[in-house]
């Protein structure tokens, strides 16, 4: 999982277990919050009455037709105050819920009790509303509460996805470099511009790595280079001098059939030296890139070549490229290597009355090439080290130098083109080439 996407799925959980929590204890906290607002807004009327009643006094509340009480109820039965005289032998001052019957319609409500004496006289003043229109309001509050925690929620994941992707911007450049760079020489060793102080540390240690790395592969390429051109001459004029002694009459058999060993070594130390010296060109951006191959064309030219071959190892080769794909900016001589090391390998490795298929489709802005083979496949193991250097040789007699598909991967990265392995003991191997 990525970085940012781990800073946003921490910040999302986070979020929603705090409005978890706050969205369980809501009920409590609005009804708390509502009973504390209407105890305010009673009191508040409470002492709006009594400065009425101090103003005008209370002929103009209780008439001689209401001599006991006045009572007056909003048009809803919402709220409703009360007064009315009354013999207590201790002052009122408290809020509670109570039931009132209002045009035979049983309401609760919460109500204030103030008890009053004007002229001596006790008067219950009465001021309530309806726990309905309570319940009402702390359903409108609580509405608007889990609207804005969700446009919260949402809008501070958008903004954290914004600013984690902006602030591990230069992670994801750096992590691009080394991911599209096929070899150091050809790394960007321009600095990558962040803020970030250990973004820009880990930017200047990968490049200085880097140059060390390309450094030392540079000399590893001249010693290469150097020792292959160095033994080129001395094979050469021992391959000279053993077919010359080749050609003398009346020579022993036995120094003869030494001479032919002889000659088949120097011919894979021959062959060896060139791998490694085309292997030390590739890196080295040697070769010419002017080309533009069809596959097609290309595939069937080595189907030809190799189909005597593999006769005689009884497989059998088939291909299917329908259509025309053209590479461009390649070289034809490389790619042509690139697919017969492959193919060949994969007739080595055949037994007989096995086959191989290759199969070209151009899938999506790609075309992909498929080898496929009914040989006698590759174990795990040997997959992690297919592409190494002298290691996949798994014949010891053959004239294989156990270099062919490093050399392979060595084209196919010169070129940009992927390449994946799929394989199985005693099932096949299957080579997918990914054109861009």
């Amino acid at each position: 999982m990525k970085l940012q996407t781990k800073l946003a799925l921490f910040n999302l959980i986070s979020k929603l277990i705090f409005s978890a929590l706050f969205i369980g204890f809501l009920p409590l906290i609005i009804e708390r919050i509502n009973t504390l607002q209407t105890d305010r807004e009673l009191i508040d009327k409470r002492e709006e009455v009594i400065k009425l009643i101090s103003e005008i006094g209370l002929e103009p509340l209780i008439t001689s037709e209401a001599e006991t009480g006045f009572g007056s109820y909003n048009i809803l039965k919402e709220e409703f105050i009360s007064l009315e005289r009354i013999d207590l032998e201790e002052d009122w001052n408290f809020i509670e819920v109570a039931t009132r019957i209002v045009d035979e319609e049983t309401i609760d409500y919460r109500v204030l009790n103030y008890s009053i004496k004007i002229d001596g006289q006790t008067y219950l003043l009465e001021i309530g509303k309806s726990l309905s229109s309570i319940r009402y309001a702390a359903k409108n509050i609580r509405t608007v509460i889990l609207l804005f925690l969700a446009l919260f929620i949402a809008v501070t994941l958008i903004t954290d996805l914004t600013y984690t992707a902006r602030i591990l911007r230069p992670l994801k450049i750096i992590t691009r470099r080394l991911v599209t760079t096929s070899t150091p020489s050809l790394a960007d060793f321009s600095p990558v511009v962040t803020t970030t102080k250990d973004f820009r540390q880990l930017d200047q240690t990968l490049r200085e790595l880097m140059m060390r790395i390309d450094e030392l592969f540079r000399k590893e390429k001249e010693i290469t280079v150097n020792i292959s051109h160095e033994l080129m001459t001395p094979v050469s004029v021992l391959r000279s001098k053993l077919e010359n002694m080749l050609m003398k009459k009346d020579l022993d058999p036995e120094i003869e059939i030494g001479i032919d060993e002889s000659l088949r070594t120097l011919h894979r130390l021959k062959s060896l030296i060139n791998s490694l010296l085309m292997i030390a060109r590739l890196e080295s951006r040697q070769y010419l890139r002017e080309d533009e191959v069809s596959l097609e064309e290309l595939i069937t030219e080595i189907k030809g070549e190799l189909s005597p071959i593999a006769a005689d190892a009884g497989v059998r080769i088939t291909t299917d490229c329908p259509g025309t794909f053209i590479f461009r900016k390649a070289n034809r001589s490389l790619l042509f290597s690139m697919f017969y090391n492959v193919v060949n390998n994969a007739i080595k490795n055949t037994p007989p009355e096995g086959s191989i298929h290759v199969r070209g489709e151009k899938t999506g802005e790609k075309y992909i090439v498929t080898l496929t083979d009914t040989g006698r496949g590759m174990t795990e193991k040997q997959l992690e080290i297919i592409f190494s250097r002298f290691r996949t040789k798994l014949d010891p007699d053959s004239d294989s130098t156990g270099i062919g598909l490093a050399i392979t991967k060595s084209i196919a990265d010169f070129h940009g083109i992927g390449l994946n392995v799929k394989s199985q003991p005693d099932k096949g191997t299957e080579f997918s080439f990914i054109f861009p």
